[in-house]
C-alpha cells in the first residue's frame, strides 16, 4: 500500500531536521509571552512586556517506534524496520505553523489574538504483519500462513486545520510574595480537510503462496471517512499544505490557572520585574470538536467478512495512494456490508491535560518539569492523536540570551534530549537533535521563528 511507503519516505526526507510537544523546552521560559499561553492561557498576564506581537514561528516533529535515526546511515531497508517485531507501528507526522499574532497586558488583565495552522498524520497500532502485507507484499513477515487477531482500532489518519484563538486572563491575587492568575482561550475552529481509514477488531488469516498474498476467515469493523483534498490523495504533500483553513465549523477552549512565589530579591529591578522562585500550571487543552464539509465528504462504516473457500488478493493494494481507491477496491470484491452512512462528520480535538513546574535552583539558572496526559482515545475514528509525555529542562536565563536543554520521554519514541537557544526575540531548538546524534533516536524535530516585545 503506496499510503504506508509514503509515511516511510516522509520520515527519511525529514528526519535529518524535523516533537510531539511543540516548542519543547522554549514555552515554561521565564521569559514570558504568547507561547506560553498555548501551554497554558493564565500565563499571558505573566507577560515580560506590556505588549507582543510574534512573526512566524515554526514546529514540525517526527515521532515513530521501529525506525532509529542510525537506519538511516545504513543498509537496513527501512519499510523492513518499519514493519519488524511483533510490537504495532505507531507513528506520528505533525506540524503546526503560527502566524501573526498579538498580545499585551493591563494592571490585573492580559489579551491575545493568536493563528495556528495545523497538519498531522498518523499511524496508531497498526499490526506489523498487516501492515507488512499491504505495503511489501509480505516480503518480510509473511510466511506461510499468518493468523492476525487484534481486539483494538488499527488507524490510517491525516488532518488539516487552522485556529484563531482569542485568550483572556486576569489576576486574581498579586502581593510582594505571590501571584495567581486564571486565563482561558477560546478558538474558532476552521477544519481544511481530512482522512481516515480504521480497521477495527480485525481476525483473519494472511496467505503467501510465493507470488501472491491473500486474505482469508477475515472479519473487521471498517471506517473510511474523506474530505476536501486529502479524499483524492493520502500521500501527497501538497494537498495537506493548500487546504489548511476551510470554512468556520468548529469551536474549542482551553482554561488554566497558574501560581507564582516570588523572588523578593530581584522584585524591585524592573527588567526583573515578574521573576519568580517557582512558577506553577495546570491547563486543560483542546477541549472541542469540528465538522467536517465538502462536496466530496464521505464517512462510511463497513463490516468486513470474508468465509469459506472466498479470498481477496492484496497485491492489488500495491499501487494505491488515497482511501476512497482502498474502499472502491474493497467495494467491488463483494465482501463489504455497509453499516451506516454519514455525509458530514465530526472530529475531536486532542484534548489534554497538562501540568508543569519551574524552580529557580541559583540566579539564572532554572530547571522545569513539564507533563501532559491524553484524555481521549487514539483509536477511535473520529479523534486526532496526542500522546503522553514528560519532559524537564534545564536552563540558564541571562535575559537577552536564553539556553536551554529539554529531556523528554515519549509514549511512542522513548527517551529524547535536544538543545535550544533563545537571542532577544528570536528563538530556535530541538527536543531530539542531542540524541539523534549520541543514540538510536527515533524522533526528529525543529522549532523557530521571532516574536517582538515592547514596553
Amino acid at each position: 500500500m503506496k499510503n504506508l511507503k509514503f509515511i516511510t519516505l516522509v520520515l527519511i526526507s525529514t528526519f535529518a531536521g524535523f516533537s510531539q510537544d511543540h516548542f519543547t523546552g522554549l514555552s515554561t521560559s521565564s521569559r514570558v509571552g504568547i507561547l506560553n499561553t498555548y501551554l497554558n492561557p493564565a500565563e499571558i498576564v505573566n507577560m515580560s512586556n506590556k505588549f507582543e506581537i510574534d512573526g512566524l514561528g515554526m514546529s514540525v516533529s517526527v515521532t515513530n517506534n521501529k525506525i532509529g535515526y542510525s537506519d538511516l546511515f545504513s543498509n537496513t531497508n527501512l519499510e523492513s524496520a518499519l514493519f519488524k517485531g511483533s510490537d504495532p507501528v505507531n507513528m506520528n507526522i505533525d506540524a503546526e505553523i503560527h502566524a501573526i499574532s498579538f498580545a499585551m497586558k493591563y494592571k490585573r488583565w492580559g489579551f491575545a489574538i493568536t493563528t495556528t495552522a495545523h497538519g498531522k498524520m498518523d499511524v496508531v497500532d497498526v499490526d506489523p504483519k498487516l501492515g507488512d502485507a499491504l505495503s511489501n507484499s509480505g516480503g518480510n513477515s509473511v510466511i506461510g500462513n499468518s493468523i492476525i487477531n487484534s481486539n483494538y482500532n488499527q488507524r490510517l489518519s491525516g488532518t488539516t486545520w487552522g485556529e484563531v484563538g482569542f485568550t483572556l486572563a486576569r489576576s486574581l491575587k498579586n502581593t510582594e510574595k505571590y501571584k495567581l492568575n486564571v486565563g482561558a482561550t477560546f478558538k474558532l475552529l476552521f477544519p481544511g480537510s481530512y482522512t481516515n481509514m480504521g480497521l477495527d477488531k480485525f481476525n483473519g488469516t494472511i496467505s503467501n503462496t510465493g507470488t501472491q498474498l491473500y486474505l482469508t476467515n477475515t472479519t473487521a469493523d471498517l471506517n473510511f471517512a474523506y474530505s476536501g483534498g486529502l479524499a483524492n490523495n493520502f500521500s501527497n504533500l501538497s494537498d495537506y499544505s493548500k487546504s489548511v483553513f476551510g470554512g468556520l465549523h468548529g469551536f474549542s477552549g482551553d482554561i488554566g490557572i497558574n501560581f507564582q512565589w516570588k523572588d523578593k530579591s530581584i522584585l524591585n529591578i524592573k527588567k526583573y520585574s515578574n521573576k519568580y522562585k517557582i512558577n506553577v500550571g495546570l491547563a486543560i487543552r483542546n477541549i472541542g470538536s469540528m465538522t467536517f464539509k465538502d462536496p466530496n465528504n464521505n464517512s462510511t462504516n463497513y463490516l468486513l467478512k470474508i468465509q469459506g473457500t472466498q479470498s481477496l488478493n492484496l497485491n492489488q493494494f500495491q499501487n494505491v495512494d488515497s482511501t476512497q481507491q482502498i474502499e472502491t477496491i474493497l467495494l467491488n470484491s463483494g465482501f463489504l456490508t455497509k453499516t451506516q452512512s454519514n455525509k458530514d462528520f465530526t472530529v475531536k480535538l486532542p484534548t489534554l491535560f497538562s501540568a508543569y513546574a519551574d524552580v529557580k535552583i541559583i540566579t539564572k539558572l532554572y530547571v522545569s518539569g513539564y507533563i501532559q496526559q491524553k484524555l481521549n482515545n487514539n483509536n477511535d475514528n473520529d479523534q486526532i492523536t496526542v500522546q503522553n509525555s514528560f519532559t524537564i529542562t534545564p536552563r540558564a536565563n541571562f535575559g537577552f540570551f536564553e539556553v536551554f536543554s529539554p529531556w523528554t520521554n515519549n509514549a511512542i519514541s522513548g527517551i529524547n534530549g535536544g538543545i535550544g537557544f533563545r537571542l532577544g526575540g528570536y528563538y530556535i531548538g530541538s527536543g531530539s537533535i542531542v540524541t539523534a546524534l549520541i543514540n538510536d533516536s527515533k524522533q526528529a524535530d525543529i522549532y523557530t521563528g521571532f516574536r517582538w516585545s515592547f514596553l
